[in-house]
C-alpha cells in the first residue's frame, strides 16, 4: 500500500522513503504508458511488417506533437511543485487550473495543426508509399485526438508536483486496459467492429485517452485527490501564461530535441530495407520499457527538487539527485548487460520475420549496455527541471542526440552500415551522462532564483485573489 502524501514528507528526513514514495508508482505508471506502444507493436506486428515499419515512422513524430504541447504541464509540474513546498497551496491551485486551460488550448492547436502537416513530414523520410499511407492514417487521427492525449499527461504532471503519483498510476491503468481491449478489436475487425487495421490502433489509443482525461479532470474539479483546479480560475489570464510559456518553452524543446533528433534518423534508417526499419522501430520501443525507471526517477527528482527548493533546502535536493543517479547507473546497467543474453528472443515477441530479429537484435547488442549512462544523464536532466532551469535540461538533450548522435550516425550508417546507427546511441549516452555530470558538480543549478522566475520573486508572483 502506498501512502498518501500528507504522511510522507519530502522537504525533511530521510530521502530514500519519499524518493520511492515518488518513483515507485512513477514506474508503474510509464510502464502502464508503454504498454500503449507494446500493444500497437504486438498487434500491428501480426498484421503486417508494413503496419509495424508505419509506426516506427509514426512514433517520433507522436513524440514531437506531445512533445511541443507538454512544455506547459512541465512548466505547471514545477510550479505547483516549489509552491507546495513553500506551503503555498493556494498559489498551486491557481497555477494548475491556469495550466490546464492553456494547455488545452495549446493542445488544439498543435494537433489541427499537425493534421495537415504529417503527410508532408512522412513523405520527407523517403519510406516505401505503402508505409507513408499507413503512417499517415495513423497520424491524422492521433493529431485530431492529441487534447485527450495531452490533457492527461497533463493531469500526470499537475498531480506528480503536488507529489501525489498513486493516483495517476491508478487511472492510466484504467486507461491501458481499454486500449489493450480494443486494439486487436479493431485492428483485426473482431465480432461487430469493422477491421480497421492501423486506424484502429489509433482510434483504441484516442478513446482510452478521453475517458481517462474527464475522469482525471473530475478529480481535479472535486479536490479529492492531488491538487485542485477551480472554474473560477481557470479565465486564461494572459500574463501568467506568458510565464508558464517562459518556464514551459525550454521543456518544449528539451522534448521536441529528443523527438526531432529520433525523426531525423529514420532519415538516414531510411536509407536501407525495411526490416531494418522495423526493427529500429522495436528496439527503441524496447529501449523506452527498459529505462522507464530512469524516467520515473527523474520526474521523482524533479518533484523532490521543486519542493525542497521552495522550501528553502538545496543542499536536500542535492542529495537526491546524486542517489538518484547512483541507483540508477548500477541497475540499468545491469539490465543492459542482461538483456544483451537474450537479445534475440526479446526481439522476436515482436515480430516473425527473421531479418527484422536479426537487426534487432544487434541494436540491442550495442545499445544496451548504456542504459546504464542514460539513466544519469535523465536523473540530472529531473533535478535541473525542478530546480526551474530548464534551459539547461533543454540543452543536455540537445548536445547529447542533436550534436552527437546525428552526426555520429550519419557518419557510421556511412562507414559500417546501420551497425553505425546503433552505435550512435553508445556514444550519446555517453557525452550526455558526463556533461550532466559535470555541470551537476558546478553547483550552478543552486540558486532560488531560477532564470528570474523565482516563486519568491515578483515575475511569478499574482495578486491574491477575493477566492483565496
Amino acid at each position: 500500500m502506498f501512502l498518501d502524501r500528507e504522511e510522507v514528507d519530502l522537504t525533511s528526513g530521510g530521502i530514500v522513503t519519499p524518493l520511492l514514495y515518488l518513483s515507485i508508482p512513477l514506474i508503474i505508471t510509464n510502464v502502464l504508458q508503454t504498454a500503449y506502444n507494446v500493444a500497437d507493436t504486438f498487434w500491428l506486428g501480426r498484421y503486417g511488417t508494413t503496419e509495424v515499419a508505419a509506426i516506427s515512422f509514426a512514433f517520433p513524430i507522436v513524440f514531437l506533437l506531445i512533445s511541443v504541447a507538454m512544455g506547459l504541464s512541465v512548466a505547471g509540474s514545477i510550479l505547483v511543485a516549489q509552491y507546495i513546498g513553500a506551503d503555498r497551496e493556494s498559489d498551486a491551485e491557481y497555477a494548475a487550473s491556469q495550466t490546464v486551460v492553456f494547455s488545452i488550448i495549446g493542445a488544439l492547436a498543435i494537433g489541427v495543426g499537425g493534421y495537415f502537416v504529417v503527410e508532408d513530414l512522412l513523405a520527407l523520410f523517403g519510406a516505401e508509399p505503402a508505409v507513408v499511407a499507413a503512417a499517415t492514417s495513423y497520424m491524422r487521427i492521433y493529431s485530431l485526438g492529441l487534447v485527450f492525449v495531452f490533457g492527461f499527461f497533463m493531469f500526470i504532471s499537475l498531480m506528480r508536483g503536488y507529489g501525489d503519483t498513486v493516483t495517476p498510476m491508478l487511472i492510466m491503468l484504467v486507461s491501458v486496459v481499454i486500449n489493450i481491449v480494443l486494439d486487436p478489436l479493431v485492428i483485426f475487425g473482431v465480432g461487430p467492429f469493422p477491421e480497421l487495421g492501423i486506424a484502429g490502433a489509433a482510434y483504441a489509443t484516442i478513446f482510452a485517452r478521453a475517458v481517462t482525461l474527464v475522469l482525471g479532470l473530475w478529480l481535479m474539479f472535486r479536490g479529492y485527490r492531488g491538487v485542485r483546479i477551480r472554474l473560477s480560475q481557470m479565465v486564461p489570464d494572459l500574463s501568467y501564461g506568458w510565464k508558464l510559456v517562459r518556464l514551459g518553452l525550454p521543456a518544449s524543446v528539451e522534448g521536441a530535441s529528443r523527438a526531432l533528433s529520433i525523426t531525423l534518423l529514420l532519415f538516414i534508417v531510411a536509407l536501407f530495407s525495411t526490416p531494418v526499419v522495423a526493427a529500429y522501430g522495436i528496439g527503441t520501443r524496447i529501449l523506452s520499457v527498459i529505462i522507464l525507471p530512469a524516467v520515473a526517477l527523474s520526474q521523482g527528482v524533479e518533484t523532490m527538487t521543486g519542493q525542497n527548493i521552495g522550501a528553502g533546502n538545496p543542499d536536500r535536493a542535492a542529495a537526491a539527485n546524486r542517489f538518484a543517479a547512483l541507483v540508477l547507473f548500477v541497475s540499468l546497467t545491469t539490465v543492459g548487460l542482461l538483456s544483451t543474453l537474450v537479445a534475440e528472443p526479446l526481439v522476436a515477441l515482436f515480430t516473425n520475420d527473421p531479418a527484422v530479429v536479426d537487426a534487432g537484435a544487434n541494436f540491442l547488442y550495442f545499445v544496451a549496455p548504456t542504459f546504464g549512462l542514460f539513466g544519469v544523464m535523465y536523473t540530472y536532466m529531473g533535478g535541473f527541471r525542478g530546480a526551474g532551469m530548464t534551459m539547461t535540461a533543454a540543452g543536455l538533450v540537445i548536445v547529447a542526440f542533436g550534436v552527437v548522435q546525428l552526426p555520429v550516425a550519419w557518419l557510421g550508417a556511412s562507414v559500417l552500415g546501420p551497425t553505425g546507427i546503433w552505435l550512435s546511441f553508445v556514444v550519446s549516452h555517453l557525452v550526455g551522462a558526463l556533461v550532466a555530470i559535470g555541470w551537476f558538480r558546478r553547483g550552478t543549478w543552486r540558486t532560488d532564483d531560477l532564470a528570474g522566475d523565482s516563486i519568491r520573486g515578483p515575475s511569478l508572483e499574482r495578486e491574491p485573489s477575493s477566492s483565496d
